[in-house]
């Protein structure tokens, strides 16, 4: 037994080397691509203005690269203190705890950006399905199902009550009403519409399945894993 355990701490040693290295290189690639829009908002977040830097789509992309290190320090300080009581699970867990809210809290600041007019545009809203969808186009149908993203692809591996499709669709769902209530009683001059919510919801669903290799094996009962076969009496 001791044996196959050493053979085995290479190939998994291996794969998590492999994951970090296209990990890093994912962000890299990302970083080239918007390294232009970036680089203008990068000397009005040095200078800690307000403007150019927390209000503006670069500006916020950049703050969430740039803090992407202390992210993983996170990460790495939280599984070191939960690995001695539990070894296993420890490095999973603190990275869907730091996942969820490193991939949330980015898009809820965009999608929270107050607009030109507001505080003095009234509150829109549109509750008849589909048809503002057709007006979004790519890049906001993009948006849109990355917003809880990181919330349904990490919030089954942290919470067991959670590691369910239509848990997480009501999860998604639930989150984005009330930011779409939020932004029409704040009156941040955006529409509060029904598609957004279908929207969220479907990327927090899409993001669960990708990961429900993870938290599908969390969700088994102790009793399933470790039900010992009835020996015959006699």
């Amino acid at each position: 037994m001791n044996h196959d355990a050493s053979l085995s701490a290479p190939p998994r040693r291996r794969r998590r080397i492999v994951l970090l290295s296209l990990a890093i290189l994912g962000v890299a690639s990302g970083a080239f691509v918007v390294r232009r829009p970036l680089m203008m908002s990068a000397p009005m977040c040095m200078a800690g203005r307000w403007h150019g830097c927390f209000d503006t789509f670069n500006g916020v992309v950049l703050i969430t690269l740039v803090s992407l290190p202390l992210a993983a320090l996170v990460v790495w300080v939280l599984a070191r203190r939960r690995r001695a009581a539990d070894g296993t699970s420890a490095w999973r867990t603190s990275l869907a705890e730091v996942g969820m809210v490193h991939g949330t809290v980015p898009f809820l600041w965009l999608t929270m950006m107050p607009g030109a007019g507001a505080g003095t545009v009234p509150g829109r809203v549109s509750l008849v399905p589909l048809r503002d969808l057709l007006t979004m186009g790519p890049l906001g149908i993009v948006g849109n199902l990355l917003v809880f993203a990181a919330l349904g692809f990490f919030a089954p591996m942290r919470f067991a009550a959670l590691a369910s499709v239509p848990r997480i669709l009501a999860l998604g769902a639930g989150c984005s009403v009330l930011v779409e209530t939020a932004q029409y009683v704040l009156r941040l001059d955006r529409v509060s519409s029904v598609d957004d919510v279908l929207v969220n919801a479907a990327g927090a669903v899409l993001a669960a399945l990708a990961s429900r290799r993870w938290w599908r094996t969390t969700t088994e009962t102790p009793s399933d894993q470790l039900r010992p076969a009835l020996a015959p009496a006699g």
